[in-house]
């Protein structure tokens, strides 16, 4: 954030970025309708193909196909590996976790996502951290486990840990490894091409790998699925997707990356809100100490990152 944005854009910046929040944060319990109505693959499939079918249209008024023409090989590559990754890899352990996991629980593991990723970056592209930034990693992952284990952390020795949990953290090592090919191979990529092309992708992978595992009847029956199914894939395609997306990079490109990923700690925090609000879904005490370490740790890893960029 500079001194020369106006304070009304300023403004509106923070409300989109509130909004993706909420529309992401309200992604999990959708998440879990679909899951319970729809084969995964085919509900993932068709929820990129009504996505893409919003940000093709926009790409071409925002004027982005020029530059995708432009593209070189490696370019290309890197779309196709991130759309495997962050579409296709993560969509269909998203909506398979959440056939066995309540969703305001699944939101919760996915607070790995930001200590993975940094882990990794640490590791492969020599990014600094901080004492600080060391605290809220540890916090975040312990607070992890925690939601995981049900407050029974030697769990984890054991081997105990349920298929749902297992299934939620394929979501993120698919994220993580989206992230870390986007740092690779599309430095410099418009944020909405990279969007609209890995959605294309991903959507392409999900419908031919559901037509191959699932049968061509799990599609046939998600056109038969309920109307309740049928709002949260619509809401998921283009409020979770493609509008949420939107604000979120707007939100980046007013008032910066730190600023914009502070919001994004509220995710977790408003999954849980709206799963049991919406579904009636229990908070149990392993949910509620897990849950306030692994955001409060997200949070400071976020300040301790904001003291290394200064």
């Amino acid at each position: 954030m500079t001194s020369k944005t106006p304070a009304n854009a300023q403004m509106g910046s923070h409300l989109r970025l509130l909004g993706m929040a909420l529309l992401w944060g309200a992604s999990w319990p959708a998440g879990r309708i679909l899951a319970l109505n729809m084969s995964p693959l085919a509900a993932s499939g068709l929820r990129f193909v009504l996505a893409a079918s919003l940000l093709l249209p926009w790409l071409y008024w925002s004027g982005g196909f020029p530059a995708i023409k432009k593209w070189p090989l490696k370019t290309w590559l890197g779309m196709f590996a991130a759309g495997a990754t962050g579409v296709f890899g993560y969509a269909a352990f998203f909506l398979s976790g959440l056939q066995h996991l309540p969703a305001g629980k699944a939101a919760l593991v996915i607070t790995l996502n930001p200590v993975v990723t940094l882990l990794l970056a640490v590791w492969l592209f020599k990014e600094r951290i901080n004492g600080v930034i060391a605290l809220g990693m540890a916090l975040a992952a312990c607070g992890a486990v925690m939601v995981i284990t049900h407050g029974k952390p030697l769990e984890l020795l054991n081997g105990t840990v349920g298929i749902g949990e297992m299934l939620i953290l394929g979501c993120v090592a698919c994220w993580v490894c989206y992230t870390l090919i986007g740092r690779a191979m599309l430095a410099g990529v418009d944020a909405l091409a990279a969007t609209t092309v890995t959605a294309i992708f991903g959507a392409v992978l999900l419908l031919a790998t559901s037509l191959l595992v699932e049968g061509p009847q799990a599609l046939v029956s998600a056109f038969h699925a309920s109307n309740q199914a049928w709002v949260a894939m619509i809401f998921m395609a283009y409020g979770s997707t493609a509008i949420a997306y939107a604000w979120y990079f707007a939100g980046v490109k007013t008032l910066g990356a730190g600023a914009a990923s502070g919001y994004i700690t509220l995710v977790p925090v408003i999954g849980v809100m709206l799963s049991a609000l919406l579904l009636g879904e229990s908070v149990d005490g392993s949910m509620l100490l897990g849950g306030a370490m692994a955001i409060a740790g997200t949070a400071v890893m976020n300040w301790g990152r904001r003291q290394v960029v200064a």
